[in-house]
């Protein structure tokens, strides 16, 4: 239905309270008509054990905790007198607050039904399946919110996929237009435009298989749907505010953007299901589920940015380590595993890493919290030498499925797992380093940039030229000092502080207990492995969380995880004896609800409309005045944006991990240094660059202290230190040497003489 029109403005009373917006710069719009292994059951009969003493075993990890009755025997004295105060409040409570006593003791009956209930049935898969829809609304919401998607343009779409996320949408648009899928998929395999003038196989480079699934998966619905005749998406004429002209806008999933990111968010409202899984089952309780999906939904600025920046390959990526987690801890805990707990593992990992260069480093961290979990004795060694032979197909099939890519062999995470069979004890820390610096300079893969490498700059205080350009970005910053104070606010960091202590202790028994060699205790130490990794797991992403702050998407979540061990009777069965479970629970979540619920009020009440006028007049340029060869360098996120819109060939992009692609990119970026112009002029001839995008903003901007691009080549290049900047220079008269044939508010097009 094209040619209706709806306005700018956005009707307030169409929306809810919470999401009411300006009825400034908004659009209003008409209707368009468009199996795991069941825990340990309460036993019906107490079973005397006199050999194991109650009283012995409260300061030991419970091996039989989950039998544990959940009220303590009384003497009758005792029991004669408590029932009759608790009628006398009880009565008291009926008359002054009938509807109040009714609707707290319907709380309490359901909390004691969550807390009792095991993880698997039809329960536990319908709870999932419900949070699992509500996120995926929480984030259609905020995005929506964020940037009123639906009523955009094409073009004003693309444009909000900024820096590297336009980048990889590009690939996903090129196989959607393309003549057949196949050709499509030949031609992004094959690609001129990202790096001209070479060749290269994005598939392999950037890690494109989302995409490439995605767009069969497009390509396919659009296809059934034209057969049977069916309208995919509605357009409309919509009228923007002077000095925007009218642009058409569609809605439905037959829009290619709209598909793209409404699988994405798809994809993570599962996840949520998957965690509430995760947590009922690492808890032994579908109430501890039910906390971790709080704990996540309170913290879930800190926990996530893909309702901001949805094509981002940890998009992808995360939501299948949580299910690789979820497949480790039923491995850790089972006692018989069958070969398919393996099969899931090694297939969990393949579809973590093929869309994520980092996630291999990840990996990396789980190996190396195995390792002395295996020396210690929480994991058998059979058990052991499955999991790393499942980790080790893994890295081969992506090896295999990248086309080769030689980072998959030189990582640590591969060395570790080839240490772990041959060298045991101290050895493997230092022998997992020479092996991975061995391998590196073998396969030529020492000059990429990886997540190590930044930590190790920041450990080390090292800064050259290539670190600064990642470090200086506020997502690869130190973690915020308010980070923690508002992990405190909804108690989700006092809660796995009390419950890291309790495993500490109880693991530092055990421990002393194993090297006594009691037989009996071993076997028990075997039944808590799954507790002990991930505690181990916390220690190693809180300080990745630290070093860099966009490593608190693995820290946050894997603390809501954490969280739902305060509901498990083997870590506090001993407590429920002492205090009533449910009214210490329901406290805490009443006190977690608080600031919890303002965190949410806070991104229910982000409205905005992205507007970015500069930029479409740049691209609009660009189509209308200039060759379609003609090629174009500057700062690499407006390259991302000039690639995907106009397709025109580009000699820098986002992705920054190629040694080769930064080493043009710092050719390009000396426009903002102090270099003569005719220098920087003849590194862009060389580069085969006709014009070049010079951006004021730029030439100034400085996001912390050593932080401005002159500052950043001050260290590079300090033996020209003395002379002007040239961004200012070219700001006032770039000839002779350059041209400028357009310029606006934010950037200037400069021909290359």
């Amino acid at each position: 239905m094209v040619g209706q029109t709806r306005s700018k403005l956005r009707g307030a009373a169409s929306e809810p309270s919470h999401f009411l917006r300006s009825t400034q710069s908004r659009r209003r719009r008409r209707a368009t008509g468009s199996g795991e292994r069941e825990l340990e059951k309460e036993p019906k009969e107490e079973v005397k054990r006199p050999e194991l003493p109650l009283r012995t075993r409260r300061g030991n990890l419970t091996r039989g905790a989950r039998k544990y009755s959940p009220q303590r025997i009384r003497n009758l004295k005792t029991q004669n007198c408590v029932p009759v105060e608790m009628v006398r409040r009880t009565d008291l409570l009926n008359d002054r607050f009938p509807f109040l006593s009714s609707l707290l003791e319907q709380l309490s009956d359901k909390a004691q039904l969550l807390q009792r209930r095991q993880v698997s049935g039809k329960g536990a898969f319908g709870i999932a399946a419900f949070v699992a829809i509500l996120h995926w609304v929480h984030l259609i919401t905020l995005f929506e919110n964020d940037r009123h998607f639906s009523h955009l343009s094409a073009l004003e779409r693309e444009m909000t996929f900024r820096t590297e996320m336009g980048l990889y949408y590009s690939y996903f648009k090129t196989i959607v237009e393309a003549p057949s899928f196949l050709q499509g998929l030949w031609m992004i395999m094959n690609d001129r435009l990202t790096e001209y003038p070479l060749v290269i196989n994005t598939v392999k480079r950037f890690h494109l298989y989302p995409e490439v699934i995605i767009a069969f998966c497009y390509r396919t619905f659009v296809g059934i749907m034209n057969l049977f005749g069916l309208e995919t998406k509605t357009c409309w004429n919509v009228t923007r505010i002077e000095p925007l002209n009218e642009v058409q806008s569609c809605e439905g999933l037959g829009d290619p953007a709209c598909f793209y990111v409404g699988v994405i968010f798809i994809l993570n409202g599962i996840m949520m299901g998957l965690f509430f899984m995760y947590g009922a089952y690492l808890s032994g309780t579908q109430l501890g589920g039910i906390i971790t999906v709080l704990c996540y939904f309170f913290n879930h600025g800190e926990a996530t940015r893909v309702m901001w920046t949805p094509p981002l390959r940890e998009s992808f990526s995360y939501p299948f380590l949580v299910l690789q987690m979820y497949i480790l801890t039923v491995i850790l805990r089972t006692t018989n595993n069958s070969r398919r707990h393996f099969i899931a593992l090694c297939l969990s990992n393949v579809a973590f890493m093929l869309p994520w260069q980092f996630a291999q480093f990840i990996l990396f961290t789980q190996i190396a919290s195995l390792f002395p979990m295996y020396v210690v004795g929480y994991i058998e060694p059979n058990k052991f030498q499955k999991i790393i032979h499942a980790n080790m197909i893994s890295v081969l099939l992506c090896f295999v499925f990248m086309f080769g890519n030689p980072m998959y062999l030189s990582s640590y995470y591969s060395s570790s797992l080839i240490i772990t069979l041959v060298i045991q004890g101290s050895a493997w820390f230092f022998g997992t380093i020479i092996l991975k610096f061995l391998t590196s300079k073998i396969l030529g893969v020492s000059d990429h940039i990886r997540l190590s490498d930044l930590i190790a700059a920041r450990i080390l205080r090292y800064t050259d030229f290539d670190t600064l350009i990642y470090t200086c970005a506020p997502e690869f910053d130190f973690m915020e000092t308010a980070t923690p104070v508002r992990y405190s606010k909804t108690l989700l960091l006092p809660i796995v502080v009390v419950i890291t202590y309790v495993i500490f202790k109880k693991a530092f028994r055990d421990i002393l207990c194993v090297l006594c060699a009691n037989t009996y205790l071993r076997k028990q130490l075997l039944e808590h492995g799954e507790i002990i990794f991930h505690t181990l797991q916390l220690f190693a992403f809180t300080p990745l969380a630290i070093l860099i702050m966009r490593l608190k998407l693995f820290l946050t979540p894997h603390m809501c995880v954490m969280a739902s061990l305060i509901c498990s009777r083997r870590l506090f069965g001993w407590i429920f004896y002492r205090v009533r479970f449910m009214p210490v629970i329901l406290s805490l979540v009443t006190v977690m609800s608080i600031q919890g619920y303002a965190n949410l009020h806070n991104q229910w009440s982000i409205i905005g409309e992205f507007n970015n006028l500069p930029q479409e007049e740049l691209i609009q340029w660009i189509k209308y005045n200039t060759r379609p060869d003609a090629v174009f360098a500057g700062a690499m996120p407006t390259m991302a944006s000039v690639k995907l819109s106009t397709l025109h060939p580009i000699v820098n992009h986002p992705h920054y991990e190629d040694a080769d692609l930064r080493a043009r990119t710092k050719i390009v970026y000396s426009a903002y240094s102090r270099k003569s112009a005719k220098e920087v002029r003849d590194k862009l001839v060389e580069l085969h660059v006709n014009y070049y995008i010079l951006e004021e903003a730029w030439c100034v901007v400085r996001t912390k202290p050593g932080c401005s691009m002159l500052e950043i080549w001050d260290v590079e290049d300090p033996s020209n230190s003395a002379n002007p900047p040239l961004c200012s220079v070219l700001l006032k008269d770039a000839r002779p040497y350059f041209t400028t044939v357009f310029q606006n508010s934010m950037y200037r097009v400069l021909k290359v003489n």
